[in-house]
């Protein structure tokens, strides 16, 4: 069990607090962020939790360090596979871009609660019972099998859950209201639209904790390791999806490489199962093995992904040339005479 200091957890906490406060009083005016602003805090936010890194490595031992570092890019990069529902969801309830920060940031605080209590039953659950480490090795391949053959479960936000419950307990308008959630019509309180991309986002989170949390346990068991690599991933979400809005589908192959990262992490859970329950003799797989795998895959889908987009504009573009050009005419002006026999 790691010994990890109570002033260590004092210093996470004070962390996300105060990144939280400023981030929220740095967008207190409903605005859109470009790729600019967007690029300035993405680099803020990871920034915070190398540092984080850093201060684990030198507090808690490399052991510890390497456990937070691959737990961070884990979740880091199968945060970049959610961004997809969350432009869904947006493009669904048209959402003004002025007003998605807002959504996202309530989102982050409700994954930031609703993650940490998964991770600690989870990690709860792992200590006392290890054979679930199978089940979640399965959902994990069941996971990976669904992006190889492009399987993923469809999100429909209109339908899902928590908006349906919404609707039941109170009225939603159909029009937005600024940045509110609820407004006052013939005397009623009644929702916006806004509170419904909210709730709609929530439900999503608890879809991505479904992969997230049984594949960070399969880096580290310690309560601490596994919430605030979990937590600096989250932060950072927002930032990451504004960044990165425009750009998603020159993704292509980035689902692929979360597949094979997935596949991966459920061969560890197997391993690590089976050493403590099996025998001692079956090897488990390093942090920093984990962390090496993660990265050469992480950068080789972003890569292949690419070089696929810049040869598919270039083939466009040699189209657009090839493409004969024909010269509008001018008003007033006879057309083109005929080559064959045509009569005048």
């Amino acid at each position: 069990m790691l010994e990890v200091p109570v002033w260590l957890w004092g210093v996470f906490a004070a962390t996300v607090v105060v990144s939280l406060a400023v981030d929220l009083l740095s967008h207190r005016t409903a605005h859109v962020i470009r790729f600019k602003e967007a690029a300035l805090w993405s680099g803020l936010w990871v920034s915070l939790a190398v540092i984080f890194g850093a201060v684990v490595f030198l507090v808690l031992g490399s052991a510890a360090g390497t456990e937070y570092t691959t737990a961070w890019l884990l979740e880091k990069s199968l945060s970049v596979d959610n961004l997809f529902v969350f432009a869904v969801i947006f493009a669904y309830f048209k959402v003004p871009r002025a007003y998605q920060h807002r959504v996202l940031f309530l989102g982050v605080i409700g994954a930031l609660v609703f993650r940490g209590i998964f991770l600690f039953l989870g990690v709860a659950v792992v200590s006392r019972f290890t054979a679930v480490l199978f089940v979640f090795a399965g959902v994990l391949f069941y996971s990976a099998y669904k992006l190889l053959k492009d399987e993923e479960e469809s999100f429909d936000p209109g339908k899902n859950f928590a908006v349906r419950m919404l609707r039941k307990i109170i009225p939603v308008r159909d029009e937005y209201a600024g940045a509110k959630f609820f407004v006052k019509e013939a005397g009623k309180r009644v929702a916006t639209p806004l509170l419904a991309v909210v709730a709609s986002i929530e439900a999503a989170d608890l879809i991505f904790a479904v992969d997230s949390v049984p594949a960070v346990l399969a880096v580290s068991d310690e309560a601490f390791i596994v919430y605030t690599s979990n937590a600096f991933a989250i932060l950072g979400l927002r930032a990451l999806y504004f960044m990165l809005a425009g750009l998603l589908d020159r993704f292509h192959y980035l689902s692929k490489g979360l597949a094979i990262i997935l596949a991966f992490i459920g061969v560890k859970l197997i391993l690590q199962a089976s050493h403590k329950m099996i025998s001692p003799s079956i090897p488990e797989i390093p942090s920093p093995i984990s962390l090496a795998v993660i990265v050469v895959i992480l950068a080789g889908s972003v890569l292949l992904s690419l070089r696929r987009s810049a040869r598919m504009d270039g083939a466009e573009q040699a189209d657009e040339q090839r493409a004969p050009s024909a010269a509008p005419e001018q008003p007033g002006q006879p057309p083109a005479a005929n080559d064959g026999d045509s009569p005048p």
